[in-house]
């Protein structure tokens, strides 16, 4: 999971600022998956490399598109250099860059709204590079 944190992690700061909202999805996100809050802080303050992610299974692959649409979503403002990191990540998860605009729609960026995962997940599927 730190390995998917760290993506994320790329991913909120590459508008160079990671917002307050950002932080406390990603807080959450850390939390829940067992990562320390002093872990989570030292990510926060170094993320890492993003390391080869092709070797991640295709639910692992989704979730990590799931996740990274509903953070950029999760300020309020979507940047270009937000979108931009998100089709460099789809691509390097092995989907087609239009992933990331087909699947934005029905992701949002409140938790509490539930998506209906596996219709998305079925639709990403069809953008995989096989």
């Amino acid at each position: 999971m730190k390995s998917q944190l760290n993506i994320l992690i790329n991913l909120a700061s590459s508008d160079t600022k990671v917002s307050e909202r950002e932080a406390k999805v990603l807080k959450v996100i850390a939390k829940v998956n067992g990562v320390s809050e002093v872990e989570f802080e030292e990510m926060l303050k170094r993320p890492t490399v993003i390391e080869e992610m092709h070797n991640f299974s295709e639910s692992q692959k989704f979730e990590i598109l799931y996740l990274m649409i509903q953070l950029m979503k999760a300020d309020g403002q979507v940047f270009k250099s937000e979108i931009e990191f998100c089709e460099k990540a789809a691509l390097k998860l092995g989907y087609k860059r239009e992933v990331i605009r087909e699947l934005s729609a029905g992701i949002f960026s409140d938790p509490s709204i539930t998506s209906n995962r596996k219709a998305l997940m079925e639709k990403a599927g069809k953008f995989l590079n096989h």
